[in-house]
């Protein structure tokens, strides 16, 4: 954050999701408010839960052959594969919880007992238990829960290397596993942890690697689509974002092979048309991450041309977030005309019962690209009336009123909305802006800081970001 009201932000952090940005990434709202997920934002954008989000909102009746299609590699009968998938859990203990260590060093153990989480003893141990813990947003409990089932299966601490059995049950959970650490950050133990899968293309995750008799007789793969993405996406979080882009670009020519096979055999084969429907949505799923990763890089042509592609395939509602999202990429590069005329076509699409926020959020970071930050704030403002649930107006709200100079405004904007509706407020951005607003308030910001750490501690389950970066406290000692 700018430590003075003079200084000019630099617009591409309004689209930044990662702290310690100021600039938090606004989102289109549907007409509950709810935010939508645009192109724009930060990898992590994708829902990694225990099971696919995408899959479970595509077509219900696809039979299993159309969901696993995937070929296995060659294999000659009576030769072992060369190859196999011998993964392990790389930690021989358990994720500790950060916020509760910090409370017990710079507040009190009394303090520290407060903090109520769900820990793996308290749930079922299996996936019903599970789920139960990243529903409650208890992170590193769901960690530990893992590591426990995978020692089950044989894939616990100390048996990377050796061979196994997989499941679609175990690969499940080691999507879950490694999309969660993600999550948490702890992307050095998801490196290592995911090495052993490769790209998935192993003989032994595929069900023809077994005997018949075991999976009923099915083919392809077993792991989940969203597994072979987190796999492409993850060298992005290790500060590859062009190796995730060639992984994404091999990925997306395998699923445009399926779904233009399904496209050719429309009209004769069983389900095709179903088929070609649920394999463009996982290609568009591909085509979003590609977007990331060429922003990432900077490459602004593939992202025109992929943008195009997907405001061209989409539907009314589908083509109104993608322009507006291409509006605000545009505005990245300082395209001020080009980010005006994406978002008049955005306009031009809202439909009459929907929410007036996109409009209002995009003509709020237009004024933001002139300096115009008074206007900016009010069309934020207007924008967070007409969709209350999203609190992320409130940050950019705060730091319109920063760059106006209007320090102890921000501040008390954003403590009011903690104190209004403190679960959903105490979110990462809101938080370390909030932080560094204290430091450059005064010298006695610490105080402030522990205060809300304590808020934390009796309201909120698992942080994602460190709290070195997310209240700017240190809890070494």
């Amino acid at each position: 954050m700018a430590n003075n009201g003079s200084a000019q932000p630099n617009i591409s952090k309004y689209f930044a999701n990662d702290p310690p940005s100021c600039f938090d990434s606004l989102t289109a709202a549907d007409d509950d408010g709810r935010s939508q997920r645009a192109v724009a934002e930060a990898y992590l954008s994708y829902d990694y839960l225990a099971n696919s989000s995408m899959d479970q909102q595509a077509q219900t009746n696809i039979p299993d052959s159309v969901r696993d299609l995937w070929e296995p590699p060659k294999t000659v009968p009576g030769i072992p594969p060369t190859s196999l998938t011998m993964p392990g859990v790389s930690v021989a203990t358990d994720l500790t919880d950060p916020v509760q260590d910090a409370v017990g060093l710079l507040v009190d153990a009394t303090e520290a007992q407060q903090r109520k989480l769900l820990l793996p003893d308290n749930v079922t141990q299996d996936e019903r238990g599970l789920r139960e813990l990243i529903e409650n947003g208890c992170f590193r409990s769901a960690v530990n829960l893992t590591a426990r089932l995978l020692t089950i299966k044989q894939q616990g601490f100390g048996h990377a290397g050796h061979p196994v059995k997989h499941s679609p049950n175990s690969l499940q959970l080691w999507f879950t596993r490694l999309a969660l650490l993600v999550k948490l950050g702890q992307y050095e133990i998801a490196r290592v942890e995911a090495e052993p899968f490769g790209a998935l293309n192993n003989p032994d995750v595929f069900y023809e690697f077994y005997h018949p008799d075991m999976h009923a007789d099915r083919k392809g793969s077993m792991a989940p689509f969203s597994f072979r993405l987190l796999l492409a996406e993850l060298p992005v979080y290790l500060g590859a974002p062009r190796v995730a882009l060639n992984r994404l670009t091999d990925l997306l020519a395998v699923v445009n092979q399926i779904r233009s096979y399904f496209e050719r055999t429309a009209g004769t084969a069983p389900h095709a048309k179903e088929a070609h429907e649920f394999w463009t949505t996982r290609e568009t799923r591909i085509l979003h991450s590609i977007v990331n990763c060429a922003l990432a890089v900077k490459d602004f042509g593939l992202v025109e041309q992929l943008m195009d592609r997907l405001v061209g395939a989409g539907s009314i509602p589908q083509k109104r977030i993608l322009l507006s999202a291409w509006g605000r990429m545009r505005l990245q590069c300082g395209d001020m005309l080009g980010a005006e005329k994406k978002f008049a076509e955005a306009r031009r699409l809202k439909e009459e019962k929907s929410s007036e926020a996109p409009d209002l959020i995009d003509r709020g970071l237009l004024a933001v690209a002139q300096n115009d930050f008074q206007s900016a704030f009010e069309l934020f403002q207007k924008a967070s009336a007409a969709a209350p649930t999203n609190t992320m107006l409130y940050n950019n709200m705060g730091v319109c009123l920063l760059y106006s100079g209007k320090l102890k405004e921000a501040i008390k904007l954003y403590e009011g909305a903690i104190q209004r509706n403190t679960k959903s407020c105490l979110n990462e951005s809101l938080l370390v802006n909030l932080s560094t607003l204290y430091e450059l308030e005064s010298n006695h910001a610490k105080e402030k800081k522990i205060n809300l750490l304590k808020l934390v501690n009796r309201h909120r389950a698992d942080l994602t970001v460190g709290l070195d970066v997310c209240l700017k406290l240190q809890t070494t000692v």
